[in-house]
């Protein structure tokens, strides 16, 4: 279907961009206009007219109305619709050099065919604009590499057409994923796969907060909802003790049990999210109402870089950005963000002592999932650096979290792509909004609740 709309729209774009030429000779074939004295003249005035105005008006509705296709969002339709006009664009433009050819041999070049040929590359410039415009804007996947690199080769040939090929090989992608992902949405939304016994809790990590407008999560927790499942969030600060951290997420527990009803909760937990949420269950009285914890690259053992880290810095740089970040988060909400506490926290000895005295509840479900990255430049910075770093002292590792400091109750393994790549700290947690090839991150959390669900969790 999509070939046969790219043909007609091929063919749109040719009639559309030639219109001076072929308007010309069709006017010099049919002679000058009729005086519109009578009702036949008349029609055959606006006849006439409407052979140059439908083109013309079909050709912009094509450059402003967005591409419409069933279950993609306005943003990726608008994308699908930039893609469209690029490749039409080439279309049209391998179409139109021998067109312009075999008219150039059979009716000459003159300054007709000439001002054509300036009219038409406008045209399609302005048509490709229109498409490069639409994917550079509304793609989440194109990173800012390539944009940047676009900027400033973009007339440098044939660098351009490599970037260009490697641009709209990452927007079909990315428009394939968004298809697929709605399929077997579709296919399943009766199943209610992920609607678990008790509604689940997604507790953060240290240093961001649950935002309205930026989810923490990405887009796991909408395509989980599309799956039944009932989602809410740990609502803790964004840097204070564990133990603090774990009085709030306390608070939030009770919080969703008065809302729902439900006796328990799930929660999954990512990074120091799973601290706060072990001192929760076993120091502030909520195993009995914690169904199961899943960890998701947890220092449970704490991290050896941060011990390093804190020990050798300068007191002064520590208090320093300490301070400062203390003071960003206040004006971002937090009541009494505590930055150092809690680092501290994380460091390899507090986990050891914590570890002696936390001692996990027999009736709870405790899971544990783990990521490790291959290759630094797979992920952006600071990540891509730490991950070297952090290799030295704890082995390999997430970016900021080892893979041996992440197992806690039942380890459900290691989670790797192809060998080359790995997944990072923020790659788990679908922060960045990437599509990693060979790997769903959204579909991984799918099948978390719907494994919790078969457990009658």
């Amino acid at each position: 279907m999509k070939k046969y709309r790219r043909t007609l729209e091929t063919i749109l774009i040719l009639i559309t961009i030639n219109i001076l030429w072929w308007g010309v000779r069709l006017h010099e074939f049919l002679g000058p206009f009729p005086a519109p004295d009578s009702a036949g003249a008349l029609l055959t005035c606006i006849g006439r007219i409407l052979i140059y105005l439908i083109p013309a008006t079909l050709f912009l509705t094509l450059e402003l109305v967005p591409c419409y296709e069933k279950g993609l969002s306005v943003r990726l339709q608008l994308l699908s619709g930039g893609y469209e006009l690029i490749l039409t664009t080439i279309y049209a433009l391998l179409t139109e050099i021998p067109l312009l050819i075999v008219v150039a041999v059979n009716f000459g070049i003159d300054k007709l065919f000439l001002w054509n040929m300036a009219a038409a590359y406008c045209l399609l410039l302005l048509h490709y604009l229109n498409g490069f415009w639409r994917t550079a804007f509304y793609s989440s996947q194109l990173g800012l590499g390539r944009r940047v690199a676009m900027f400033f080769f973009w007339w440098i040939f044939p660098i351009n057409a490599f970037l260009m090929f490697r641009w709209c090989r990452v927007v079909r992608r990315e428009l394939i994923t968004a298809r697929d992902k709605y399929l077997l949405d579709s296919t399943r939304v009766q199943n209610a796969v992920c609607r678990t016994r008790y509604p689940v809790i997604m507790v953060h990590g240290i240093c961001f907060r649950d935002w309205q407008h930026f989810n923490y999560w990405g887009r796991i927790p909408k395509s989980l909802k599309q799956n039944g499942a009932h989602i809410y969030y740990g609502q803790q600060q964004s840097a204070i003790s564990v133990a603090d951290s774990a009085a709030e997420l306390k608070a939030e527990i009770e919080h969703v049990l008065a809302e729902t009803g439900a006796e328990k909760v799930n929660i999954i937990a990512h990074s120091k999210g799973g601290l706060d949420s072990r001192y929760a269950i076993s120091k502030l009285g909520m195993a009995p109402y914690v169904a199961s914890l899943t960890t998701i690259n947890t220092p449970h053992r704490g991290c050896k870089y941060a011990d390093v880290l804190l020990d050798r810095l300068p007191k002064g740089l520590i208090q320093y950005i300490t301070r400062r970040y203390n003071a960003l988060y206040y004006m971002l909400g937090d009541e009494r963000p505590d930055l150092l506490a809690g680092l501290n926290d994380l460091r390899a000895t507090s986990c050891e002592q914590f570890n002696e005295e936390i001692i996990d509840s027999p009736d709870v479900y405790y899971q544990s999932i783990a990521t490790g990255m291959k290759r630094p430049h797979n992920t952006f910075a600071p990540l891509n650096f730490t991950y070297l770093y952090i290799k030295i002292y704890d082995g390999e590792n997430d970016g900021l979290v080892s893979i041996d400091s992440a197992k806690w109750g039942n380890f459900l393994g290691t989670i790797t792509t192809d060998p080359k790549r790995g997944l990072s700290h923020a790659d788990i947690i679908d922060l960045v909004h990437r599509d990693i090839k060979g790997f769903d991150v959204s579909e991984f959390y799918v099948g978390l609740l719907s494994d919790l669900k078969e457990k009658g969790l």
